[in-house]
């Protein structure tokens, strides 16, 4: 696999720029070539062998975007280890679950992290949580910053190491079907779940997605901002850029550092043809307003591409008129971390074919979707809702979840036998092309009428001035449920009282009456993930009163927005009931 990435571009074209490290200090960008990644690679390899790492041993990855970091990456791959990165934002319990399930021999990290101007203490976390994880025999530190941290027994010097190590480590030979890598993702239930990715058709479906989805060219520079703790990471910064040897972006940095022109200046700077990147970070930039884009040159750009969520319509109008100047292509991708890379998006297409906005459209080659019912029937034709399914395998697909095949057969396989469940609602539109209603989790059922909370977001979105809405079911005695609204509205907004008759209207005016929330609470901000997603449990949680049971919360990007949150709605309960 690292063949494919590093030794056949090295071969062809050794000073081929394969990263670009956008650190976090703006303007210091750093360029690795292929021969130097790969030198780096056999050198990290070679060290991790040198302390017993062998094929078939786990490792965790807890470091934040670095060409040290994706070098870690592949010198596990190298030596047949298999790599488990947990996103360096993560808590001290998060980073130990996932060493304990996964029962990691090793825990590779830096010194520190930086990001958006502040340090984030990774081996003081790594240092709590192996505390109780067994099974670590070492710590691989390297330095990120010139602070001293506290070096133990088991602490090794990472750059002392490599420097010392050989520049030559020979790839193990791998089957096509031997784990690549671990990758934890959340569940139902809260457990995170280990998702199992392999060797071959992992690599194959990112190397062509990347390549037909964005219509990569040989000499582009591919930007996705995502971190390598996710699944785009894994796909769209490393493997599918590299096996097809192309220019990568590394982003260590957020949206809004050192100010919100910070995409668009790195944009301009390394003249960045594909953007890739989360639509809860273009909702957030939207609210900054145009001249923070309109100050910098974007003429590089030549597709951009939204991953994580579904995109909304204002969101999606502004990325592509305001960033992409009304010339480029957008693909708003629709994937999750079990499918190994993107399976429904506009692209590839014929050419010049239509692009309908805020939509994935068309399933990728080899892709089949199905919608089901609820009696688990196929509903034919279009103009059709369903259950989101696809009939076939594909290469990408994950093939267990690490330890516990049985959760995974019952998680993806057992809703519908004989097609593989992705957990989402889909509409089929009269054209044939797909949309994303949202998970099938997060429908809602008012009066027998189904929809999707997505839709009622969708439609409040579309409001000047709230920039975010998240919407959940609750108990209604009359209705079954109801949609319990939470907004965030614009700093300098006066009437809120006033823009909530505004948003009952639009919801009526966009979906239904039906549809009109019974309740729209205004927050100051929603509970996230570190990855952007918005954690509804909770939302429903505070909803439904059940505050003592509030349940795991360390993926939160601020725990703090829970106090805020119950505060938010005591108040609002008090001043309804009187």
């Amino acid at each position: 696999l690292t063949v494919n990435c590093l030794d056949r571009h090295v071969e062809k074209s050794p000073n081929r720029v394969a990263l670009i490290w956008e650190r976090d200090e703006p303007d210091t960008a750093v360029h690795v070539t292929y021969r130097e990644l790969l030198d780096l690679t056999c050198r990290l390899a070679n060290t991790l062998k040198k302390y017993g790492i062998q094929k078939g041993d786990k490792v965790a990855i807890y470091m934040s975007v670095s060409p040290l970091s994706v070098a870690a990456m592949l010198a596990c791959a190298r030596i047949g280890a298999v790599h488990t990165v947990v996103f360096a934002g993560f808590s001290a319990d998060s980073l130990a679950g996932r060493i304990m399930d996964s029962g990691c021999k090793a825990v590779i990290t830096y010194n520190q992290g930086v990001r958006g101007g502040r340090i984030i203490e990774l081996k003081m976390t790594v240092d709590e949580a192996v505390k109780n994880c067994p099974s670590i025999k070492h710590v691989f530190v390297a330095q990120r910053t010139d602070n001293r941290v506290h070096m133990g027994d088991r602490d090794i010097p990472l750059e002392e190491e490599m420097a010392k190590a050989a520049s030559v480590c020979t790839p193990e030979s791998m089957d096509s079907e031997d784990m690549l890598f671990m990758l934890y993702t959340s569940g139902s239930t809260g457990k995170p779940k280990g998702i199992v990715h392999t060797q071959a058709g992992y690599l194959l479906y990112a190397a062509l997605t990347h390549k037909y989805v964005f219509d990569y060219q040989q000499g582009d520079v591919f930007g996705c901002v995502a971190d390598i703790g996710w699944i785009t990471g894994h796909s769209y910064v490393v493997y599918g850029p590299l096996c097809n040897g192309a220019t990568s972006l590394l982003f260590e940095s957020t949206p809004v550092y050192p100010d919100p022109g910070r995409y668009w200046e790195v944009v301009q700077r390394l003249k960045i043809n594909q953007f890739y990147g989360a639509p809860t970070a273009i909702r957030l930039l939207l609210n900054y307003g145009d001249e923070w884009v309109k100050k910098y040159d974007r003429s590089s750009l030549k597709t951009l591409g939204s991953v994580g969520e579904p995109i909304n319509n204002e969101a999606w109008q502004w990325f592509y008129h305001v960033v992409g100047e009304g010339r480029c292509t957008l693909v708003d991708t629709w994937w999750q971390t079990e499918t190994g890379g993107i399976c429904i998006a506009p692209r590839p297409s014929e050419d010049q074919a239509e692009i309908v906005p805020a939509m994935a459209m068309r399933p990728f080659f080899g892709i089949v979707p199905v919608l089901m019912d609820e009696n688990g029937k196929v509903i034919e034709g279009n103009d059709v809702s369903g259950a989101l399914c696809i009939a076939q395998p594909w290469p990408g697909m994950a093939r267990t979840i690490y330890g516990d095949h049985q959760r995974f057969v019952d998680a993806y396989f057992k809703a519908y036998p004989g097609y593989y469940f992705t957990g989402d609602g889909a509409y089929r539109t009269k054209q044939g092309y797909y949309q994303i209603t949202g998970r099938m989790d997060d429908v809602i059922n008012i009066s027998g009428h189904r929809l999707g909370t997505a839709e009622i977001e969708d439609a409040m979105a579309d409001h000047p001035d709230v920039p975010e809405t998240a919407v959940i079911g609750y108990p209604h005695k009359i209705k079954g449920e109801g949609a319990f609204a939470f907004v965030v509205i614009k700093d300098q907004t006066v009437h809120i009282d006033r823009v909530k008759e505004e948003l009952r209207t639009i919801v009526a005016s966009k979906i239904a009456k039906y549809a009109v929330p019974d309740h729209i609470l205004v927050v100051k901000r929603l509970p996230k993930t570190r990855s952007g997603k918005i954690m509804r449990r909770l939302l429903r949680k505070v909803v439904t009163e059940q505050s003592s049971n509030i349940g795991d919360v360390t993926t939160l990007d601020d725990p703090n927005v829970v106090r805020e949150l119950l505060d938010a709605y005591q108040k609002y309960k008090e001043k309804s009931s009187s």
